[in-house]
């Protein structure tokens, strides 16, 4: 949590006490304070109208009122007063917006009645006449908290009951709230508590399953959407007019968002035209990222800046609990006008501490440890950013280097990935297989959820009985909509694999703890298939991983709740090697080691590097991710490097790289990611040394260069898909298009459809042959060894491939081009003429365009008609018009009014 007043920020952290620095001229310097070594808050707020007075909620069930120093001041070693304790934590407070001295805290049941559950956000209404709450049933609802104990109003909020906050807007009767859907999609709302039955406007953005802190301007009507864990930040107008909530701006930020704030209009730089400040709170600082409206005259706009509410409350308590609605007094935010008086609150009077009562500690700067506490840079707290446009009216920037400018600053300084501005796509429709029914969404996460190869596509459905249904990858389109022939597994799937030399031989793996062996025919499944070609038994728990090996042939590596993992012989169809003597959970993911004769594992307690075809004794452990979900592991760097996906303490997903050869040494570098629930994917691509990375149910595919040495990390353009998918895959190498540059070809699944999604590098001089991005590939379709011949002891190397296609010249032995010669600019011609000249030509210009005055017109050309011919056909009827009226150059046809005779 974070929060401001028009002169100071506090913030809360994993740390015992309550972080404050400065808004202005905080020189990258944060203080603690702390009544007790235990005292940790669990929410804070300032008071509307003192910008001094800081109310915290503690662990210790207390609400403490704490004034913070002035320049020259001490730090307080106690609070002011101290409210409790309660029967329960405080989770939430707020002061009241118009009334000093009163404020409302949420305990983790609230005294409000008609509550049925966790009481997740709490909030005044603006006039401070009506509290909203949003709860864990799913209900919002609305109180009089002076009138009865008793809900007013309530209606259904969200699908959803994970985490629900609330905003109200400037207009009294409406406020915001944001939540998940059923599909744990984030969704904001937009609520009229004059008919309060339905929604008036929502919108669903990503999934995501940290909560959406909505912070909401009411003088503007701008609106901050805020994920607690993600790296953007989104800005809506909230109008009565549709669109209600109408896209502004969009934000991306260079770290992961812990915390945000508003801060009051009071602060902003009105002369630079700042209508809005967002405080980030990371792990390391305190970022704010301004909002600017570009105009050019450097004046006080005033229809960016109406008046807003002052500091001087409008009532007392007792006045408040009375009855009284009277709103504070708006002042103007013109600099030209008188300054805005000041308040300060007696329920803390201000009074100094003596030095030697000083309690504080001071938090490392931002190149310190970033472990020790909060920091934030002087540059990003007092020095504007030059803002970059992001949208129609409204541009966004940050204090730390997030415009294309810096980043462009920040390739100079250090390696940048040629693969950086890689361009992903989903190709045409014709490619795609739809139609897509009943697919399974229960694999483990350790699985990817199906697999392919260049011919078959092997989905796992929902149907009981464990079926597969076998698609062909040559034959796209839309699928039958009667029942598809399918294996017969027999116990439900919980991974699958296709043999790389045998592209017809496809091992399931089930939770029965068995592992089948099917063939599917050439031309594909026709017919349900119920026999296996073999079943390998000894698992005693469910299996859910599947490797085979990539050089020897009928080698099968399998990992198991039963805590071990077992190499088989598929030619013998025996269990050949066992390893075992782990004391939690092993394998959830074993990947063949660079000379393919040792197993790598990613588990809790760590990494482990174990020999297979010697013995069944571990060589190297090292510690693992930190967080105890799951965690994925694959080569990288020709053998040089492991790469381990998985969880940090605080959930987020991370990327460990370790030096093979050193594992005990821990991660040589580590990568946040994000907060999300599905365990990443890395999928590898030993060619151009790309990871891309993505998890069951994303919408965003990651890319980077890894790198033996520091950096380590090159980030890459991400692929975005506007639907989550339910699996991702990468295709042999073979099903590149080389002459488009596609370095890599992938499946999607998504929830009816499979998508070929390729990633290609823009390239100038695409008539020749990118050999910079595709060196000899590995022919993966060819054993190298057979099995008997790896577990005796031997180790092969992979016969190469070149992929320059027939008749294309490789990039390196193209020709130079010529420099082209550059025109002199039309700037330069004008530049040697005279003014009379250059007025001369321009006439000369436009004379030519609107052609010759003198030119007759058309019209000039067109015959008339005989005297005699007029009389005879009016003969008899009033005349209104005779030829002698109509003048010369014009016809009949351009006079607008001509009365038809009757």
């Amino acid at each position: 949590q974070i929060k401001s007043s028009s002169t100071l920020i506090a913030f809360n952290s994993d740390r015992p006490g309550i972080g404050w620095t400065w808004l202005q001229g905080g020189h990258g310097t944060c203080k603690f304070m702390h009544s007790s070594p235990t005292d940790l808050v669990t929410d804070l707020d300032f008071s509307p109208f003192d910008d001094f007075l800081l109310g915290t909620g503690s662990a210790d069930r207390t609400v403490k009122l704490w004034r913070l120093p002035g320049p020259g001041q001490a730090l307080p070693s106690v609070p002011g007063v101290v409210l409790g304790p309660e029967a329960l934590p405080v989770e939430v407070l707020q002061f009241h917006p118009t009334t000093d001295g009163v404020f409302v805290s949420k305990k983790m049941w609230m005294d409000l009645e008609a509550h049925g559950d966790l009481v997740q956000s709490v909030v005044w209404s603006r006039d401070g006449a009506l509290v909203g709450t949003a709860c864990k049933d799913k209900q919002l609802r609305i109180f009089d908290p002076r009138a009865k104990p008793e809900a007013s109003q309530s209606t259904k909020a969200h699908e959803n009951s994970r985490d629900s906050r609330l905003a109200w807007t400037g207009m009294q009767e409406h406020l915001v709230s944001t939540g998940l859907n059923q599909m744990r999609e984030q969704e904001v709302k937009l609520w009229d508590t004059r008919f309060f039955s339905s929604a008036l406007a929502s919108l669903t953005l990503d999934t995501s399953p940290g909560s959406l802190m909505p912070l909401l301007d009411p003088d503007s009507g701008l609106l901050v959407l805020a994920g607690k864990g993600e790296r953007q930040l989104y800005c809506y107008e909230v109008t009565l007019q549709q669109p209600a909530l109408s896209p502004v701006t969009q934000c991306v930020l260079e770290s992961v968002l812990r915390g945000a704030a508003l801060v009051p209009r009071r602060a902003l730089a009105v002369m630079s035209c700042e209508v809005l400040r967002v405080l980030q709170l990371s792990d390391i600082a305190i970022i704010p990222i301004s909002h600017h409206v570009p105009r050019k005259a450097v004046e006080f706009h005033e229809d960016l800046f109406p008046d807003t509410a002052g500091c001087v409350p409008a009532s007392d308590p007792h006045t408040w609990w009375a009855g009284s609605n009277q709103q504070v007094q708006k002042v103007s935010l013109n600099p030209a006008h008188p300054p805005h008086p000041r308040f300060t609150s007696l329920l803390v009077p201000a009074t100094e501490a003596p030095p030697d009562t000083v309690q504080f500690a001071e938090a490392p700067r931002a190149d310190a440890d970033p472990a020790g506490g909060f920091s934030s840079s002087p540059s990003s707290l007092t020095s504007p950013s030059t803002p970059s446009s992001l949208g129609p009216s409204l541009s966004s920037s940050s204090g730390i280097g997030t415009s294309p400018s810096q980043r462009s600053l920040q390739s100079l300084l250090g390696p940048s990935s040629k693969f950086r501005h890689t361009q992903g796509s989903v190709l045409h429709r014709d490619s795609h297989i739809t139609n897509l029914k009943g697919l399974s969404l229960t694999t483990p996460g350790e699985s990817d959820g199906f697999c392919a190869n260049q011919l078959h596509v092997a989905v796992p459905l929902l149907s009981s009985g464990g079926q597969v249904a076998v698609l062909e990858l040559r034959k796209p389109g839309r699928l039958p909509d009667t029942a598809l022939p399918t294996l017969q597994n027999g116990a439900a799937v919980t991974d699958l694999a296709w043999d790389p030399f045998d592209p017809h031989r496809l091992a399931v793996a089930g939770e029965d703890a068995r592992i089948r062996l099917w063939r599917v025919p050439p031309g594909g499944l026709e017919n349900m298939l119920t026999t296996p070609e073999a079943v390998l038994t000894g698992h005693t728990e469910k299996i859910y991983s599947l490797r085979f090996h990539p050089l020897a042939a009928d080698i099968l590596a399998s990992s198991s709740y039963d805590l071990t993992i077992r190499i088989w012989d598929l030619q013998a169809r025996t269990e050949r090697l066992r390893l075992q003597g782990h004391q939690d959970q092993v394998g959830q993911l074993q990947e063949w080691g660079p000379n393919h004769g040792q197993v790598y594992m990613a588990f809790r307690p760590g990494v482990r590097d174990t020999s297979c075809a010697s013995c069944a004794v571990s060589q190297q452990e090292g510690p693992g991710p930190e967080g105890g979900r799951g965690a994925r592991i694959v080569w990288v760097c020709d053998g040089r490097c492991l790469l381990v996906s998985g969880f940090d303490s605080q959930s987020e997903r991370q990327l460990l790289l370790y030096m093979a050869d050193a594992l005990a040494g821990g991660p040589s570098a580590v990568l946040g990611l994000d907060v999300a629930p599905s365990t990443l994917l890395p999928i590898y691509d030993p060619d151009t040394s790309l990871v891309l990375l993505t998890g069951k149910g994303d919408t965003r595919v990651f890319l980077y260069e890894l790198l033996s040495e520091a950096p380590f990390f090159l980030e890459c353009n991400s692929f975005t898909s506007p639907d989550p998918h339910k699996g991702f895959i990468l295709l042999p190498k073979t099903e590149c298009d080389v002459r488009e540059v596609e370095f890599a070809r992938c499946l999607r699944l998504r929830q009816t459809s499979l998508e070929p999604v390729a990633f290609r590098l823009p390239r100038v001089r695409k008539e020749f042959f990118q050999d910079d991005v595709f060196p000899d590939t590995a022919v993966s379709w060819e054993p190298v060894l057979s099995a008997e011949a790896w577990l005796g002891g031997t180790n092969g190397q992979p016969r190469l491939l070149s992929l320059q296609p027939p008749g294309m010249i490789p990039v390196s032995q193209a020709p130079r081009e010529a420099p082209a010669r550059r025109a002199p600019s039309s700037a330069q011609y004008l530049e040697e003429k005279s003014d009379q000249q250059k007025k001369e030509e321009l006439l000369n210009a436009m004379v030519a365009k609107l052609g010759n005055r003198e030119d007759p017109l058309p019209q000039d050309s067109f015959e008339g008609v005989d005297e005699d011919e007029w009389v005879s056909e009016w003969q008899g009827r009033p005349a209104f018009l005779t030829s002698s009226t109509i003048p010369p150059r014009h016809t009949a046809a351009h006079i607008p009014f001509l009365p038809r005779p009757s």
